[in-house]
């Protein structure tokens, strides 16, 4: 299924709005409680606005800009900047099958332009086939309708659009754990064709793919589990990209970290695998031959 070209929907402007706000805020010497008490909001209406959760209309841009006592030449690009997160992004189709708060994700994953990501108990969704996708999900959620089986697994083949469009795909790096080759997801056969899938991926110019062996020693992964780190391009010429973020999937919902502190953590974790994980492909040729026996 191809992804539609362009759409990035709102998801770069909501952030891109959310960050200025909340640096006019913190230039302000105003915490979240007082700016929400002059805006008779809530405090949990300024977060959702400054993580970039929420769109804005142009008039609460300007009451926030006021109350924070912007300087007047930058109310016009920010409340220009308001009007853009009201588009929609193609994703939103599948709103009926997308996890609360992982609509978000999906929008950082279609602008990102460098994805690096450690996994340690699945194939990375970007690198799953149909069928392993399928069986997963028909394993995990038992109680899933047929029909919300077919939307979910139709969402993640749309998603890896990214890696294989011509037009700048998306650069990824993936590193996972060994025995993630070795799991039988939906049985020998599902397990054969999604091993030959991430093989023929291997050849990509834009896709590293490594495994950390099972003697490979201690790695931050173990204390991190599994993350993807997303990195941004420029948005328009001359202009700083968005901030790194790293999108940590806990059982009670997703967590976005975005703080300089949190990225380097992950850098760093993301450096201590690079030294012990090697070339997937000795390791997939091995697993393929176990499912041919």
């Amino acid at each position: 299924m191809a992804l539609p070209q362009g759409t990035t929907g709102s998801t770069m402007p909501r952030r891109q709005l959310g960050r200025h706000l909340r640096d006019l805020r913190n230039r302000a010497r105003m915490t979240t409680r007082t700016a929400a008490q002059q805006l008779e909001w809530s405090e949990a209406k300024i977060w959702r606005i400054e993580t970039g959760q929420t769109s804005l209309r142009s008039l609460d841009v300007e009451a926030m800009c006021k109350v924070y006592g912007a300087p007047s030449d930058l109310i016009g690009p920010l409340t220009a900047l308001a009007r853009e997160t009201k588009a929609r992004g193609w994703w939103t189709a599948y709103g009926d099958v997308i996890a609360e708060g992982f609509e978000v994700y999906i929008g950082l994953e279609e602008a990102a332009s460098r994805l690096s990501t450690y996994e340690n108990e699945l194939v990375p969704g970007l690198l799953q086939t149909e069928a392993y996708t399928r069986a997963m999900l028909a394993a995990a959620r038992p109680d899933m309708s047929a029909s919300e089986i077919d939307r979910r697994v139709q969402l993640r083949m749309a998603r890896q659009a990214l890696v294989t469009r011509v037009d700048a795909p998306l650069q990824l790096d993936a590193v996972i754990s060994e025995s993630v080759l070795w799991r039988r997801i939906g049985g020998a056969e599902v397990a054969a064709g999604q091993l030959a899938h991430l093989r023929q991926m291997c050849d990509l110019p834009n896709v590293r793919i490594r495994v950390v062996p099972p003697d490979s020693g201690y790695h931050e992964g173990m204390d991190s589990g599994r993350f993807v780190m997303l990195e941004f391009p420029e948005l328009r010429v001359g202009e700083q990209p968005e901030p790194p973020v790293v999108y940590v999937e806990a059982f009670t919902g997703p967590v976005y970290l975005d703080k300089e502190n949190d990225i380097d953590r992950y850098r760093r974790a993301f450096a201590s695998l690079g030294v012990v994980a090697v070339d997937a492909r000795d390791g997939i040729e091995a697993a393929r031959e176990s499912c041919a026996v």
